[in-house]
């Protein structure tokens, strides 16, 4: 069992398309590990947008340098103890790449969880009204439309929103985290 006293921290980063599902899976997550003791922080990438990444645009580099800070600052909390839960597009496999070598590198526990949903689906959701602004031409290079997602190709976990609860997503994210800190803790005591 995962106490406060006993756990390290992890990451768990959420990446799919705009209102794929992430920040809602990540809230669930954290209700979840919250309600056990466990310290707990999300990373949402709108927030963050507003804050660590306020003045960069969405240019490639704007946005590849968006994901470095979120994942320096998820490495920072993680190592320190917490459980972080970032919910951010990262439309860029290299980027995503280098987070999850900085966690190595930094010996945290880390998990790339792809919130799957198709396209279809993610503008009929529309959550931020981001397709619509798009189609109106008030928007470019919207992720997965005119700028472009490259999913994850071996994702510890992938989910799919289209066919699962948000409660059955969020199970088997908590279900593979707590496997992941089990197993550090196992490693770390070797």
């Amino acid at each position: 069992m995962i106490s406060r006293n006993t756990s390290r921290g992890a990451t768990v980063w959420l990446t799919g398309l705009p209102s794929s599902g992430k920040s809602t899976i990540a809230a669930a997550v954290a209700a979840e590990l919250r309600s056990q003791g466990l310290p707990v922080e999300v990373l949402d990438g709108d927030e963050l947008r507003r804050t660590v990444s306020a003045g960069l645009g969405f240019s490639r580099a704007d946005r590849e340098e968006n994901v470095r800070r979120i994942g320096t600052l998820a490495a920072s909390l993680a190592g320190g103890g917490a459980i972080v839960l970032v919910a951010v597009i990262a439309p860029y496999a290299d980027s995503r790449a280098e987070v999850r070598r900085l966690h190595a590198t930094a010996g945290v526990p880390y998990l790339e969880i792809h919130v799957a949903t198709p396209l279809a689906v993610c503008v009929q959701r529309d959550v931020k009204g981001l397709y619509r602004r798009q189609a109106a031409g008030s928007l470019v290079g919207l992720t997965g439309i005119d700028d472009p997602y490259e999913a994850p190709e071996s994702p510890e976990l992938r989910i799919d929103t289209l066919h699962e609860p948000v409660e059955a997503s969020a199970k088997a994210v908590h279900h593979l985290l707590i496997q992941l800190l089990i197993d550090a803790m196992s490693e770390s005591r070797q």
